[in-house]
């Protein structure tokens, strides 16, 4: 079942590296009486998602903030190593961007978001979208239907703020 407006997010263990090595972050315990977005894609340096997705969240995030967002997560089903590297790579870091990694794929299945497309060598990856995400309810959900990230970009995220 995909995960609609009006849900809980489930809590997850996800992974980010820290100074130490890898940190277990309990999803729940991060949206608590936070306003977070959200957002997943298929992989780390993909060509949309390197060069338009994360981008779109870039260029918007000071201004995301500025309506109270207190947190932007990136989210995909890769290593927290890889993730680790692409923020640095990005420049996602240094916005202000956090990429958390779903190394098992269990929290993207959990929110009926994982697919395969294994004509392009995806298994078990996260589809495209965004999501705004108020102590731990979504209040907005934008699913890619199609290719590239106009619904699950940055720019339409703040437009529904």
């Amino acid at each position: 079942m995909v995960i609609s407006v009006g849900d809980n997010i489930p809590d997850a263990k996800l992974i980010q590296m820290g100074d130490k090595g890898p940190e277990e972050i309990w999803l729940k315990d991060r949206l608590k009486g936070r306003k977070v977005i959200l957002f997943a894609l298929p992989g780390a340096f993909t060509p949309t998602c390197s060069s338009a997705h994360v981008p779109s969240f870039i260029q918007v995030a000071d201004q995301l903030r500025e309506k109270d967002v207190d947190e932007i997560i990136c989210i995909s089903v890769n290593d927290p190593h890889v993730m680790k590297v692409w923020g640095e790579n990005t420049g996602g870091t240094n916005a202000g961007i956090t990429f958390l990694a779903d190394a098992d794929g269990s929290y993207t299945k959990a929110v009926g978001m994982n697919y395969d497309a294994p004509a392009v060598g995806f298994f078990g990856r996260s589809k495209r979208y965004s999501m705004l995400v108020e102590n731990g309810v979504v209040t907005v959900l934008n699913l890619e239907i199609d290719r590239g990230c106009d619904l699950s970009g940055g720019e339409t995220m703040l437009s529904q703020l």
